[in-house]
C-alpha cells in the first residue's frame, strides 16, 4: 500500500468510530483494518473518546463561538516545530495516536458547545488558578457512565493543548479530555471520564509542559 493511501485510511478511523462513514467507505478501511494491528489499536484508543460524542444532542447544540484568527497559526506552528525534532519511529507512531485522539477530544471540547440538559444535576465547584489571566468555572455533572466537568472561561494561551486529569479516591488520575487555548474568546468544554461522581475529588489542567495551570478540589 502507497503512504498517501495509508494516511488517507488513518485519518478515516475517527469518522470510522463515530459511524459516519457510507458503507463503501467503512468496507475499505474495515478491510484496512483487517490486516493493519497499528490502525486497529489506534481505533481501540479512539473508540472510548467517540462513546461521550454518540450522546450529543444535535437539538442542544449552541452555535460554534468565533475562533481568534491567530488560533490556526498557532497550531500549525507548532506543528512544524514538532516535526524538525528528532524522534526514534517507535515514538513517532505513539505521538500520531495521540495526535488522531485529540483530534476526537477537540472536536468534542470546541466544535461542540452544548447547553446544559434541564433534567440533569449540575454541581458548581470551586476553582484555583496559577494565574491571574485565567478567568474560569466548573461545574460537575454525575452521569451513571462516569463524571463529566463542564468547564467555562477564557485567557487559556491561543493553540496551546491542555489535558485535563480528574482524580480519584482510590483510582488514581484519569484523562478527561483535552482541549486548546483560545485566548481572550470565552469556551465552554464538556470533558468525560468514566470515574463515577461518588470516587472523583478532584480534577486538574495542565498546560504543554505538564504544569498545572487550573485545580479543583472537590
Amino acid at each position: 500500500m502507497r503512504p498517501d493511501d495509508h494516511r488517507a485510511l488513518r485519518e478515516s478511523l475517527g469518522a470510522f468510530a463515530l459511524d459516519q462513514l457510507t458503507p463503501a467507505e467503512r468496507t475499505a478501511v474495515q478491510a484496512h483494518l483487517d490486516g493493519c494491528p497499528t490502525c486497529r489499536a489506534e481505533l481501540t484508543e479512539l473508540a472510548e473518546l467517540a462513546e461521550p460524542l454518540r450522546r450529543v444532542d444535535p437539538d442542544r447544540l449552541l452555535p460554534t463561538p468565533a475562533l481568534p484568527p491567530d488560533l490556526w497559526d498557532g497550531i500549525t506552528a507548532r506543528i512544524r516545530a514538532e516535526r524538525r525534532r528528532p524522534r526514534p519511529p517507535h515514538l513517532r507512531r505513539a505521538l500520531a495516536a495521540t495526535a488522531a485522539a485529540a483530534a476526537v477530544v477537540i472536536a468534542l471540547a470546541v466544535g461542540y458547545q452544548l447547553g446544559q440538559p434541564p433534567d440533569l444535576p449540575l454541581e458548581h465547584v470551586a476553582v484555583s488558578t496559577t494565574t491571574p489571566d485565567l478567568q474560569v468555572s466548573a461545574d460537575l455533572v454525575p452521569h451513571t457512565w462516569g463524571t463529566e466537568i463542564k468547564l467555562t472561561g477564557s485567557g487559556f494561551t491561543p493553540g496551546t493543548r491542555y489535558r485535563v486529569l480528574i482524580r480519584g479516591t482510590t483510582e488514581g488520575e484519569r484523562v478527561a479530555g483535552e482541549f486548546i487555548g483560545t485566548g481572550s474568546a470565552p469556551m465552554v468544554c464538556n470533558l468525560n471520564s468514566s470515574l463515577p461522581r461518588t470516587s472523583a475529588t478532584g480534577f486538574v489542567v495542565l498546560d504543554g509542559q505538564g504544569s498545572v495551570v487550573l485545580s479543583s478540589t472537590f
